[in-house]
């Protein structure tokens, strides 16, 4: 019963590894396509959904850290460097969306944005599910919680689609930082659960 016990934990933190370093790598590809579409559209939103990428890839890092057993205390510590870039996003993010609403300054449309966010809506969306199977299954509440990380970003790329996607069609340049400041709402959201909830 044990070896079978063992076996079937071993298969599922090898699947929790490949859901961690296919959000890896879909973030560090992630990151070079928004700042090019970013740029090219000079979208606060874009700007803002790429650094969210970059701090999915400091969550992946942590969990992976985790489930090759390293210490609780470099866990905690991870966590809090995560937090900290969740609250620099939170700032950049605040004060660019109001500077673009306050000077009027109205983006371009971005085809590229649009077409890369709709993906990774659903990639996201799908790696969410299977970090919270595999983590129930380990009962490792340290993937669970990297799993609702997951599901956020996908919201959050759902909700600049929303965005760009409105800018695009109607006009509403205005789209572009009301997504950058539901990003506000999340960013602030996981800076109050890294710190003050419970791991």
């Amino acid at each position: 019963m044990t070896n079978v016990t063992d076996s079937a934990r071993t298969a599922l933190l090898r699947r929790g590894f490949a859901l961690e370093y296919t959000t890896l790598g879909w973030n560090v590809i992630g990151i070079v396509v928004l700042a090019i579409a970013a740029i090219s559209a000079r979208s606060v939103a874009l700007a803002g959904f790429g650094l969210d990428s970059l701090i999915e890839i400091g969550a992946s890092t942590v969990v992976i850290w985790e489930l090759s057993g390293t210490g609780e205390a470099r866990q905690r510590r991870a966590l809090r460097l995560i937090g900290a870039g969740f609250a620099l996003l939170a700032l950049y993010l605040m004060a660019q969306s109001t500077l673009v609403l306050a000077t009027g300054f109205h983006p371009l449309h971005s085809p590229l944005g649009i077409a890369w966010t709709a993906v990774t809506a659903a990639v996201m969306f799908a790696l969410a599910a299977g970090k919270a199977r595999t983590g129930a299954a380990l009962d490792n509440p340290v993937l669970k919680t990297e799993g609702r990380v997951t599901l956020i970003d996908g919201l959050l790329a759902a909700a600049v689609l929303v965005g760009l996607v409105l800018n695009s069609t109607l006009g509403w340049w205005w789209a572009d930082p009301a997504a950058g400041y539901v990003l506000v709402y999340y960013a602030v959201r996981e800076v109050k659960e890294i710190f003050f909830g419970e791991h």
